[in-house]
């Protein structure tokens, strides 16, 4: 049955997320900062909003896919933004990672115009995303959560109800430490294999089936070993779920001594001028520490 959707924010995860969504057979309207990343989705039907409070008038549900908090804050409370739009009974699906708190006060502000908002970010990067498969957390309105479901199986595998609202928020951030932890490890791992003068290749296909398998390995691994360092998931946004990682350690007083170790790491992989790359550039910081 084809639903009215909204699909604001078209990068790297929210391209083909939003494609699925229209493949599926609903009828979709897309807003994004830059016109010309619509154009494909243009070109198979979807129907271009000039705002996102536009886009919110002629939607069921609204999916936001946007880098940080202060870009969900815009689209949600700005000039033009989803508030402008809302009308009783909207669903506001969010697949940002930002801030639990800030994901709180935003459902409150929109329940009042009686509005909900699923904290709901995702984990299995631009390969997740093009293949349908991510892994969705979400914090919010349970019987909101049970009526956008169908929609999120469009593109996710395994999609969890965490708890109320920015629930979906910290059990990203928990992902996010083991995200970064495992990746850290491969690039160690295989500095040590490299230095040793094993098959990089050779040795992810020994280690990659036992105790040692992650997804870090099968998917970043060759990779590493490729100098494919094109972004799936940039590092400045990985340094950004950090920084919320070690925000909200602080706040419940949580030491996190290797997360805050590994979220240096990255500062001197962006110090480096690989910002922009993708997370498996951490392999050429960890290098550069045995010249």
């Amino acid at each position: 049955m084809s639903t009215p959707v909204a699909f604001i924010g078209l990068g790297i995860m929210g391209l083909p997320m939003a494609g699925h969504l229209l493949g599926r057979g609903h009828k979709l309207t897309i807003h994004t900062r830059t016109r010309h990343k619509a154009q494909s989705l243009l070109q198979r039907g979807a129907t271009w909003a000039d705002s996102p409070a536009d886009a919110a008038r002629q939607a069921d549900f609204v999916f936001v896919c946007v880098p940080d908090t202060p870009d969900v804050q815009r689209v949600v409370t700005g000039s033009g933004g989803l508030l402008e739009g809302v009308r009783p009974g909207l669903i506001i699906v969010d697949h940002s990672t930002i801030s639990p708190a800030a994901t709180q006060q935003m459902a409150q502000a929109l329940a009042q115009r009686q509005t909900h908002l699923l904290d709901a970010p995702v984990s299995g990067g631009d390969i997740g995303a093009q293949s349908g498969t991510l892994s969705i957390m979400v914090g919010g309105d349970r019987t909101a959560f049970e009526r956008a479901q169908p929609l999120l199986a469009a593109y996710g595998k395994t999609i969890t109800y965490c708890g109320s609202s920015g629930s979906g928020q910290l059990t990203k951030l928990v992902n996010q430490v083991l995200v970064t932890l495992t990746n850290l490890a491969v690039c160690e791992a295989l500095a040590l294999a490299k230095r040793g003068g094993l098959d990089l290749a050779t040795t992810v296909q020994a280690v990659g089936s036992g105790a040692a398998a992650s997804w870090q390995l099968a998917n970043l691994g060759p990779k590493m070993i490729a100098g494919d360092f094109r972004p799936g998931f940039m590092v400045d946004l990985q340094q950004k779920d950090l920084r919320l990682v070690m925000e909200a350690a602080a706040q419940s007083h949580t030491p996190l001594p290797a997360t805050a170790l590994v979220h240096q790491f990255f500062t001197a992989a962006q110090a480096a001028g690989l910002g922009r790359e993708g997370t498996q550039a951490l392999f050429k910081v960890i290098q550069k520490l045995g010249i």
